[in-house]
């Protein structure tokens, strides 16, 4: 079975940074993609960051320049640099994997919270 744990969220002032980071665990054969999305109050849930298994980023217009997704293993991490209260929201990771008993499939994390004040 595979699992995915979160952490790093938490309460910063407006200009403050923060860094995510998802941990994928259990029976992995290989990883595919990795990416973090994030859903504010009544919204619909966004793509905010995406890496490859190559290495090709991919970020929302809203994000570029601040915010950074990188890699170790099976941890991918979420830099927030710069940030501002608009990015409040509740962040998952999202890992695209291939498991050693289940075949390819898309799992997601379970969310840790970030908020940012003014």
């Amino acid at each position: 079975q595979v699992q995915l744990v979160e952490s790093g969220g938490g309460l910063v002032q407006a200009g403050g940074s923060l860094r995510l980071s998802c941990t994928a665990s259990g029976s992995i054969f290989s990883i595919n993609n990795m990416a973090w999305y994030r859903q504010a109050p009544e919204k619909q849930r966004e793509l905010v960051a995406g890496l490859t298994r190559g290495g090709t980023t991919n970020y929302a217009d809203s994000v570029q320049g601040r915010f950074t997704i990188s890699r170790d293993k099976n941890t991918v991490y979420l830099q927030m640099n710069s940030l501002r209260p608009e990015d409040t929201a509740v962040y998952y990771c999202n890992v695209d994997l291939t498991s050693l008993f289940e075949g390819r499939g898309n799992y997601w994390g379970q969310g840790t919270q970030v908020t940012v004040s003014s």
